[in-house]
């Protein structure tokens, strides 16, 4: 299955630049509303079979563009959702303990999995939601499945579950709002990324060190 990761268009809370993980959490900011209308074009090389978006509105607003564009309905599921902040929610994202989640975040995707967000959910539980709505995408024959997101959720899924994209990879390159992760693969099999943000990602062992971007 082709795996196509999408994070959701611009909220305020990102203007803000605050942790806001709640559900359903904030809309779209104007231009949050344009990136998702320029998704429909940006993904027009893309056989998508079947869409997802999590129970955040801002996912939905999101993919709403591209189901319309596509004739698809969309397919809501908690599991795809943004890893909760806990008792860190709401707080400015460059403070000290708000600093706290992406180290958690990127530690589950190092394996720490049994590690608690303070107040929220541990990487075992986080992982383990995320591979759910993945092996249903995948059960349903799909060749091509979009699935709007949110970006530490993507990163840390990828890092963990992608063979060619490690942590430091992942802590490096933040997605942008509407930054898509494209991978291939199955549960069964395992995964690899084909791109980050519209640069390849070399297979393990071809090009450099797993993780590198090429080009």
């Amino acid at each position: 299955m082709r795996l196509i990761l999408v994070r959701h268009g611009q909220t305020p809370s990102n203007v803000a630049f605050v942790l806001d993980t709640a559900i359903p959490g904030p809309g779209l900011t104007d231009l949050g509303e344009q990136q998702a209308a320029a998704l429909p074009e940006a993904l027009a090389d893309e056989d998508i079979e079947a869409l997802y978006a999590s129970t955040m509105v801002r996912t939905q607003l999101t993919a709403a563009p591209l189901a319309a564009a596509r004739g698809l309905d969309v397919v809501v599921r908690a599991g795809i959702r943004e890893l909760s902040a806990g008792d860190l929610d709401m707080l400015p994202g460059d403070s000290e303990r708000a600093r706290i989640y992406m180290r958690t975040v990127f530690a589950w995707a190092a394996g720490d999995t049994e590690l608690r967000m303070p107040g929220g959910e541990n990487g075992v539980e986080a992982l383990a939601r995320y591979d759910a709505v993945v092996a249903e995408a995948a059960e349903s024959g799909a060749g091509t499945v979009a699935m709007v997101s949110h970006g530490a959720a993507i990163r840390m899924w990828t890092a963990a579950r992608a063979d060619n994209v490690d942590v430091p990879f992942a802590a490096a390159h933040p997605l942008d709002n509407t930054g898509v992760v494209v991978l291939e693969g199955s549960p069964a099999d395992g995964w690899k990324a084909l791109s980050w943000a519209g640069a390849v990602v070399a297979p393990a062992g071809e090009g450099g060190p797993a993780g590198q971007a090429l080009g």
